[in-house]
């Protein structure tokens, strides 16, 4: 655990290291990191935004070039980072609604009763849509809500437009806002610092949104 925590603050260095030893492989494990965070409801501890973050820092000290420089370039790793979102929500939705109908099959259960399903596919296809873009910047949301749109049978197509648009503008902005500001001097001698404050804004919505659930269960008399 403290391996990890050391990773997650201290992406700067690690990257680098990682880099010199994997070369062009590393653009599969980032894949594969962003693909599991996206797609797996088992893996939503994985980095997301400050990983992003990190590798635009590093792209905008690579020199201009191909990877024979041993360099990350920012439009392949944009590409190969938003294949990830986007493929990755694809196979959770999937799973989603593949387990669906088993979980709920026959509405005996207390807590996974039918009509939970029926509320949940007419949320999403109502809500869905901007369910899908707003929690793609909320860490551990985003890693469910796909999951949950495929349980709810969002219409596929209405899920692939906004899991697109979603996918692409959460690895842009987190990319470039890296890219751009990564490497001023106050913010690369404090990245552990402004990491964490990243994790923090990204997990504001939820805290927000929990406890509004929470006073408006109060309000109704009926406690979420």
């Amino acid at each position: 655990m403290h391996q990890f925590t050391d990773i997650i603050l201290h992406l700067d260095s690690h990257l680098n290291q990682w880099l010199d030893v994997l070369g062009p492989w590393l653009y599969i494990v980032l894949f594969l990191i962003i693909f599991c965070e996206t797609g797996l409801v088992v893996t939503p501890f994985l980095p997301g935004d400050s990983l992003l973050f990190a590798l635009g820092a590093l792209t905008a000290t690579a020199p201009s070039g191909d990877f024979v420089d041993g360099s990350l370039k920012l439009p392949l790793l944009a590409a190969t980072l938003c294949s990830a979102a986007i493929l990755g929500n694809m196979v959770n939705y999937s799973i989603g609604r593949f387990v669906g109908p088993k979980i709920f099959h026959g509405g005996k259960s207390r807590w996974l009763r039918r009509d939970y399903l029926l509320r949940t596919h007419a949320f999403y296809e109502k809500h869905g849509g901007k369910t899908i873009i707003i929690t793609r910047f909320v860490p551990i949301l985003r890693t469910f809500a796909p999951f949950v749109a495929g349980i709810g049978r969002m219409t596929y197509l209405r899920f692939m437009s906004f899991n697109v648009a979603g996918g692409v503008s959460w690895v842009f902005l987190f990319l470039l806002a890296g890219y751009y500001f990564g490497n001023i001097p106050m913010v690369k001698r404090n990245f552990h610092v402004v990491i964490v404050g990243i994790i923090v804004v990204s997990l504001i919505p939820a805290v927000v949104e929990y406890f509004k659930a929470r006073r408006q269960g109060h309000q109704a008399g009926h406690p979420p």
